[in-house]
């Protein structure tokens, strides 16, 4: 299980993953599922990934293959050349349709090959769009109304992010929130851990200009956000009124 999350705002889009994976109690290991494409002053391109490892890092890996020639320079119908946003969800959309339909024999062994994404950022100082990726291939965009999407563990860091980010809060403030919503949802899914890649990507700057990897619970700013959460949990709940056990007239 993972957890990836990303929100577009009028500042931007913010991104945030963690890296483990678990088949079993005791297999356990560390991969990101983060890949960022930058071409600096004309495209940044971000894709997070939930599900099957080996699909996922397929799909990747094709999109890594496709996306430069062997010259280096970028493929006109790949990532870093195709002109629209949509273009690129598209293109994740046919890659993964192309391994699942690739593994086919695997899934009818019953093995669950399944797996989501969530792709986002801006080209040519475009409005910038953020799009979730289904297991199917089929995607949607987000927008004012629905300016979130979340894959894998999303139930636990859910609440916070519906409270508090909107369209209109502030870039730095939807990292803040994002991160709360993975300190709840690690303490109540030990399959979601650290580290965190966190990628804050501002409104036409056509580069990658905030970027922060928290590695472990030793981290001194992701310690203070849980512990101030915490506690500030604690005092809310203390001025909670108590149930009337009568019922008021």
């Amino acid at each position: 299980m993972t957890y990836c999350v990303a929100a577009l705002v009028e500042e931007g889009i913010v991104f945030a993953s963690d890296s483990r994976t678990s088949a079993g109690a005791d297999n356990i290991a560390t991969f990101s599922k983060m890949m960022c494409w930058e071409r600096v002053g004309e495209r940044v391109v971000v894709v997070l990934s939930s599900g099957n490892l080996a699909t996922t890092q397929s799909v990747i890996s094709l999109l890594k293959m496709r996306s430069k020639d062997e010259n280096g320079n970028p493929m006109p119908d790949g990532v870093l050349g195709v002109s629209k946003m949509y273009d690129i969800a598209e293109l994740v959309g046919r890659t993964l349709r192309e391994i699942v339909d690739r593994e086919r024999e695997v899934r009818e062994h019953g093995v669950d090959i399944d797996c989501s994404f969530i792709v986002g950022g801006q080209i040519d100082h475009h409005t910038p769009r953020l799009f979730r990726i289904y297991p199917e291939g089929n995607f949607i965009e987000a927008g004012k109304d629905t300016n979130f999407f979340q894959i894998g563990e999303t139930k636990y860091g859910k609440p916070i992010i519906d409270r508090v980010v909107r369209y209109e809060t502030p870039l730095k403030e939807v990292a803040k929130a994002i991160l709360v919503s993975f300190d709840s949802t690690m303490r109540s899914n030990l399959t979601v851990g650290l580290p965190i890649d966190l990628l804050a990507y501002e409104r036409d700057a056509c580069r990658v200009t905030l970027r922060r990897r928290f590695r472990n619970y030793r981290d001194a700013y992701f310690s203070k956000i849980s512990d101030t959460w915490s506690a500030g949990l604690r005092r809310a709940f203390a001025e909670v009124p108590d149930v009337p056990w009568v019922e008021e007239e």
